[in-house]
């Protein structure tokens, strides 16, 4: 049975961020015969939320969706902002009975301050490694692969890398056949091997 993935979203997203879970597992791909997740999108915030491309979006529920979620998805994160107690708290409660949780680019910050990261090793956007570093230093950064994956907590480079991990987090669930043909779907590289 596939995860129920719950993708949090919050006032200020990029739509980029957002749209990459959307595209790897959310679109209907029955009539190609390829596996089809149950997601859903939710806010911190509130329902209607802005994007940093200057238009507004029309989220699907609040944070008490992350309580039926087996993988939930920080797709990026203002990293000046701090964490929200009630995602905190959420997310928390989430990974203490065995949801996955994924930073995807800047979602990394969001993990590293909620302490998931602690003592592990991680990556996020090349750009703010450094930043990275001096905010978070019980976390061993590298910056120079797109993913890293504790079976419990992953998180992906930036932006880009950010499709390669949902990929990888496909061919986890269902196998390299199935992830190299949602890959060739979104007209991207096969499903890369690397170790996490």
């Amino acid at each position: 049975m596939l995860p129920k993935i719950v993708v949090v979203a919050f006032d200020g997203i990029s739509p980029f961020h957002l749209a990459v879970p959307s595209l790897v597992f959310g679109e209907d791909r029955t009539g190609d015969g390829l596996p089809q997740y149950s997601i859903q999108t939710c806010s911190v915030d509130r329902l209607t939320i802005g994007t940093t491309a200057g238009y507004r979006l029309q989220v699907d529920a609040d944070l008490s969706a992350i309580a039926g979620a087996d993988r939930i998805i920080v797709p990026s994160w203002d990293r000046t902002r701090p964490v929200p107690a009630n995602l905190c708290d959420a997310i928390e409660k989430a990974h203490q009975r065995g949801v996955e949780i994924i930073g995807l680019c800047l979602g990394a910050f969001s993990l590293a301050q909620m302490g998931l990261l602690d003592g592990r090793r991680a990556t996020t956007h090349w750009r703010y490694a450094e930043e990275f570093r001096q905010r978070f230093p019980q976390v061993d950064l590298d910056a120079h692969v797109l993913w890293v994956d504790h079976g419990d907590v992953v998180t992906s480079a930036g932006t880009a890398a950010a499709l390669d991990c949902c990929v990888h987090l496909v061919r986890k669930d269902c196998g390299t056949d199935i992830a190299n043909r949602v890959a060739r779907r979104l007209v991207m590289a096969p499903c890369v091997f690397q170790r996490s």
